[in-house]
């Protein structure tokens, strides 16, 4: 197949999402053309990266941050939420156009679109070219981890920019959900959020449920290390409100219940952009904040475990499925395994308050062969039901259909 696959940011190692797509997609025999925008030098290189995987072509455009805000500054008065306007630049879409209606090249058979920031360009591709389908990957439903973070958040930006844009999303992703000829999202409860928002003067797409996966051979098939004692790891982008708020949760609510009990035990606090706030929580000896890190896959190795407390959140949690790849047992809120069917008490431990996260961690650390065991349970689950390429052969099934039954 020839897919058209707008992302409106690089995929990456970071990315991971479209990244593992596009190569897992490529490596099946499809070609694609990757259509993107890069912010910085780094995102540059990542582009680079991109063009080398075999069947992959890429067109890049540039995104300076004032751009960004200016598309944001101009739709404040409007309807449009800001997420729409984001990505937004008017000669990556004529630059689209020509990819369309090249006549060098073969039609491509079916568009693939990432997230609320990408959906602009699927739009703008129906409205030119409506007989090729275009498939939205909403990823997550962003107007249920709106809705969470403005009530949750403790982040007081990240709140105060959720509760502006919530309303406007809302009716925005409701609308979308009927503008394209299938969408997909990573998880059931995120498919249910989405269809809650559609009025009743809108045909929903039919959806699909596509989790994310992970790269088994980087992250299931490493080295295995000596784990150090009494250590629990917490890994994500450190700027995201989401997970500003869980290391709040875990820092202020759990870990002194841990300490109570296990004074020896460390916390790592892993990956990048760390605000000062988090930075600062590095003043307590039992506590390391890395910032960026060149592989965490020895962070995750050398761990006793690895917490998820999720607070609020939405599709599947990528830092919980790449610590189980590494048989790093995991603890985590019932909300952060919804996206799942791993079984608790076998694969992983689940905790709803910080006394339940507080038993379940030092079970964890006083008990080391549960510990393992619960490693390699949770490694097997991985193995079986999450490496990208069972994913991607799932997503290649959904885009033959489009082809050939447009309207099923």
């Amino acid at each position: 197949m020839r897919i058209l696959f707008i992302v409106p940011y690089v995929p990456s190692l970071i990315r991971v999402r479209s990244y593992n797509l596009i190569r897992e997609l490529a490596a099946r025999g499809n070609q694609l053309t990757v259509v993107t925008l890069w912010t910085d030098e780094q995102e540059r290189r990542d582009v680079n990266v991109l063009d080398q995987f075999p069947g992959v072509d890429v067109l890049a455009g540039r995104q300076p941050l004032w751009q960004s805000l200016w598309n944001c500054a101009w739709s404040l008065p409007t309807k449009m939420p800001l997420q729409a306007v984001f990505s937004w630049r008017r000669d990556l879409a004529n630059g689209i156009n020509d990819l369309l209606g090249s006549n060098e090249r073969k039609p491509f058979d079916v568009v693939h679109v990432e997230h609320l920031r990408g959906s602009r360009y699927g739009l703008h591709v129906r409205s030119h070219q409506p007989r090729v389908p275009v498939i939205w990957d909403s990823v997550d439903c962003i107007s249920y981890l709106f809705k969470q973070a403005s009530e949750q958040s403790r982040s007081a930006f990240g709140k105060l920019v959720t509760r502006l844009d919530l309303g406007r999303t809302q009716r925005y992703e409701g609308w979308l959900a009927g503008q394209f000829t299938r969408a997909i999202i990573t998880s059931e409860v995120d498919k249910q959020a989405l269809l809650d928002l559609v009025p009743e003067t809108v045909q929903a797409a039919p959806i699909d449920v596509i989790p994310n996966g992970v790269d088994w051979e980087y992250f299931g098939e490493g080295e295995e290390l000596h784990r150090d004692p009494a250590t629990i790891i917490f890994s994500g982008k450190m700027s995201y409100h989401a997970n500003i708020t869980m290391v709040s949760y875990l820092v202020n609510e759990i870990m002194p219940l841990v300490w109570s009990k296990q004074p020896e035990a460390k916390l790592m606090i892993v990956g990048k952009d760390p605000p000062k706030p988090i930075c600062a929580l590095a003043q307590n000896p039992a506590i390391t904040v890395t910032g960026t890190v060149a592989d965490i896959r020895p962070y995750l190795r050398k761990a006793t475990l690895a917490v998820v407390p999720l607070v609020y959140g939405a599709g599947s949690q990528l830092k919980l499925l790449e610590a189980m790849a590494c048989g790093t047992p995991v603890v985590a809120s019932s909300r952060a395994i919804m996206a799942l069917e791993a079984q608790p008490g076998k694969d992983l431990l689940v905790a709803n308050s910080p006394a339940e996260f507080a038993a379940r961690i030092l079970e964890l650390i006083e008990y080391p062969d549960r510990s393992w065991q619960m490693g390699l349970s949770g490694r097997e689950y991985i193995k079986t039901r999450h490496r990208w390429a069972f994913i991607a052969e799932r997503l290649e099934a959904i885009y033959r259909l489009v082809i050939e039954k447009p309207g099923v």
